[in-house]
Formats: structure tokens, C-alpha cells, sequence
């Protein structure tokens, strides 16, 4: 799988306007739950500190959940701290429990080649020189040689099953007709051994994760102090949802890839592009290394004008910068303004067009298959009767060239002699491939 290069990080800086990194995370929305907030505060305005996030190979992708705390680790190190990017090579072959439904176990060769996409995606977003250069590390090292009784002596004497049944996500399946394996419930365990073997070997002080992982971060800070009588700290980020309140992630069908296989860079931007009116201030504190100047100007902006939709032009702009690069962004946004007949299709390359029409509806038709039956076809139109009173009011385009003949064809009117933009009124859009 094609990882590709992201922005520079050399343009990265935090906002000089805030006292300390914590005062700017606070402010930025991070910090959704937390360990003492007053103590946290202290240890990051202090001498750098090791700090860690856990990513696991549960698929072939980190998706925008993810993208958080990539962020949350970068805007730590800017602030001079030691960031520890870990991948979940034994974590990864359990899963944390979902609160509906055990998972399907993959096999270890699989969790083996999702382990290295996924330290590279990592990767990405760091940076690996200076003093406080990050490092990466997976947690199969650490537990592969751990036997049965040596984990039960060393590690499960200091966990007791009152406070581990109390856990969000153990109650919920223990109270469902699905109940819990042994193998999801000790999850728990796991992390937490990881969090004592990074303080052991690091000198680690903090884990950061999405605050539906709370149960599984305070696993850590407990074990830590139970084990090694040291005091640690976490710090739970608020989860990413839509307008209904649903959390983005491949638990709920609707992951937005980081890869951009499976996320392509326009499907990327258009996600950001159609960000609600109320949460693109907040998107942009969140996703973005806008200054807090720049951003509370925006959402002035905004608010004036919402109909320009300068902040989601922004957020789509930078946040598909960030994690595809300057060209793939490029392309996204030529792309946009080609299939809205405000730019040139014909100059759009056949993989970014192809990538675009994929997202939308579309349908496989021959040359011969009239404009009328692809307006059905895509659903642009209920019936041949709508779409012929289309055509009748001029509001069909295909390629951004008016159609008003209700016997045209699509014919040789096709882009890279296999695809077609056909689009119903200003905002309407479905592809047509050429068999």
C-alpha cells in the first residue's frame, strides 16, 4: 500500500499567544477528560517529558480519529517534549472490546503487514531529528517472550476484577446477549503493561488516547502506580462525531481513511468542504496550526457570511494538505471546481477524475445510451418523464456542456475516452464510465 509523503513539518509551530502547550490544548478542545489537570499543566511547562500514543493494526489504515492524536503527539513535541509513536503488534491481534459485539480475531501474518502501513502513516507526522526526536516502538517486542504465568504473577496480581467490570465498554457487553471473551476483557491488562514497560524503559509520564479509550489509559496510570509506586497521567481527547452525534471510525462503517486508497485525497476534501456550519471553528482548532488570531478571524468571517464557506474551504485545504500533500490537494480542489463547471475537465489527469467520479453515483453504460436513461440510471432523475423535463428546462450538463435534446446520446462526449460528468441543475453530480 502506497504511503505518501506529507506536508513538511517545518511549518509547524504552536501559537506563541498562550502561556504554555497546556493552556493551547485546553483551549484547542483536546482535553476532553484527564488525569489532574493542575499537575498536567506543571509536568508540560516543565523539562521535556516522554509521552506516548498506542495505534493498533485493526485495519489496514489510521482513519481521523487517529488524526487527532497525531496532532495532540505533534503539538507536544513542538513544545519540546519526546514523543513515542507505538504500534499495537500484540494488542492488535485482541482488539479493544467494542461496546457492541466481539471482534473478528485477524490473523497474526495480516496484524503483521497492517502493523508496518500503520508505522508509517505514524510516522508522517513526527519528527525523527533533534533532541526531542520521537521514536517508534511496538509492543509485540515486550510481550512475545511474556509467558502465561510470568503476565498472571507479574502483571495481573496488581489488577482487581471489581474495578476491571466497571470499565464503559466491559459493562456494556456484560450486559448484552453478545457478553465478553476472557481475551477482550483482559485487554485492559495489556495496555496497562505497556504504559508500565514505557515508563520502565523511557522514563514515560503520559499516554494520550480518545476518551472512549479512558477505561483502558487509566489502566496504565493504575498499574504504574500499583507496580512502580510512580505517579503517571493521561489525557483523554474528545471523539470526533457528525451531526447526529456519531463518532467517524471503521467500528461504525464510516471511517475516513487516512490512506488514500481507501480515502482518496478528493473524497478527503470534500468531507471537510461539507463540514456543518457549527463545527468548522471547532475543526480548525482541532485539525489546523492556525494561530488562535487567525482562527477566531475566520469564524468572524464565517459567521458574517456563512454562504461563502471560507472556513470549510480552509479546513478542507490544509487538513487535505496535511495528510496528502501539496499536489494531491491541488488535484482535489481542480477536481472540485472542474465537476462544478467552474474550472477545465479536460485538464484534470484520468486518476484524479476517476478517483472523484467514484464517489459519486455512477453507472457503467455503452456509448450509445442516451442522456435521458443515464440520468435514471445514476438517479439523478426518478424517471424517464423527469429527466426528459430536465432537458426541457435546461438543466442538464454532461461534461459542463448544456443538453436540451431529449434524443442525444452520450456518444464520443467522454473524458480520457472512458468517463463523463453528467450533473442536474447547480450541485447535482453522478459519473458515467464507458463500457
Amino acid at each position: 500500500m502506497s504511503i505518501p509523503a506529507a506536508e513538511s513539518l517545518s511549518h509547524q509551530k504552536n501559537d506563541p499567544t498562550f502561556a504554555d502547550v497546556w493552556d493551547e490544548i485546553v483551549w484547542r478542545g483536546l482535553v476532553h477528560v484527564s488525569t489532574d489537570a493542575d499537575e498536567l499543566k506543571e509536568l508540560l511547562a516543565g523539562r521535556p517529558i516522554t509521552y506516548y500514543c498506542g495505534f493498533d493494526p485493526t485495519a489496514a489504515s489510521l482513519h481521523l480519529g487517529n488524526l487527532v492524536q497525531l496532532l495532540l503527539l505533534r503539538r507536544l513535541q513542538l513544545a519540546g517534549h519526546k514523543p513515542l509513536g507505538l504500534i499495537g503488534g500484540s494488542t492488535g491481534l485482541i482488539g479493544d472490546p467494542k461496546p457492541t459485539a466481539e471482534r473478528t480475531l485477524n490473523e497474526a501474518s495480516v496484524v503483521a503487514e497492517w502493523a508496518g502501513y500503520l508505522r508509517e502513516q505514524v510516522a508522517k507526522f513526527l519528527s525523527f531529528e533533534g533532541d526531542n526526536a520521537a521514536r517508534l516502538v511496538n509492543n509485540l517486542d515486550w510481550t512475545a517472550s511474556l509467558s502465561a504465568i510470568e503476565f498472571l504473577r507479574d502483571i495481573g496480581k496488581h489488577y482487581r476484577v471489581g474495578t476491571m467490570l466497571k470499565k464503559d465498554a466491559v459493562s456494556t457487553r456484560l450486559n448484552s446477549d453478545e457478553g465478553i471473551s476472557y481475551t477482550e476483557f483482559s485487554y485492559q491488562i495489556l495496555q496497562g503493561l505497556d504504559f508500565r514497560q514505557l515508563y520502565l524503559d523511557h522514563a514515560c509520564l503520559l499516554q494520550t488516547g480518545g476518551s472512549d479509550q479512558w477505561g483502558n489509559l487509566t489502566s496504565g496510570v493504575d498499574l504504574v502506580k500499583r507496580a512502580e509506586g510512580a505517579t503517571v497521567h493521561a489525557i483523554g481527547t474528545p471523539l470526533v462525531t457528525n451531526s447526529d452525534g456519531r463518532k467517524f471510525g471503521k467500528s461504525e462503517g464510516n471511517a475516513i481513511w487516512l490512506d488514500p486508497v481507501l480515502t482518496s485525497p478528493y473524497a478527503m476534501y470534500q468531507f471537510w468542504l461539507n463540514t456543518d456550519d457549527a463545527d468548522v471553528v471547532d475543526r480548525l482548532k482541532v485539525f489546523t496550526f492556525l494561530t488562535r488570531a487567525e482562527i477566531d478571524a475566520l469564524g468572524a468571517a464565517h459567521a458574517a457570511e456563512p454562504f461563502k464557506r471560507e472556513g470549510q474551504k480552509v479546513v478542507a485545504r490544509l487538513v487535505t494538505m496535511l495528510v496528502h500533500g501539496s499536489a494531491a490537494t491541488d488535484a482535489a480542489m481542480a477536481a472540485t471546481d472542474a465537476l462544478f463547471g467552474q474550472g477545465d475537465l479536460d485538464a484534470l489527469d484520468a486518476a484524479t477524475l476517476e478517483s472523484a467520479l467514484r464517489e459519486l453515483p455512477n453507472t457503467t453504460s455503452p456509448a450509445s445510451t442516451s442522456i435521458v436513461q443515464l440520468l435514471v440510471d445514476t438517479g439523478l432523475s426518478p424517471s424517464t418523464s423527469a429527466a426528459r423535463r430536465s432537458l426541457g428546462e435546461g438543466g442538464v450538463y454532461l461534461n459542463n456542456v448544456k443538453v436540451d435534446d431529449e434524443n442525444a446520446l452520450l456518444g464520443a462526449s467522454v473524458l480520457h475516452g472512458r468517463m463523463a460528468v453528467l450533473r442536474r441543475g447547480k450541485k447535482t453530480l453522478a459519473g458515467v464510465f464507458v463500457e
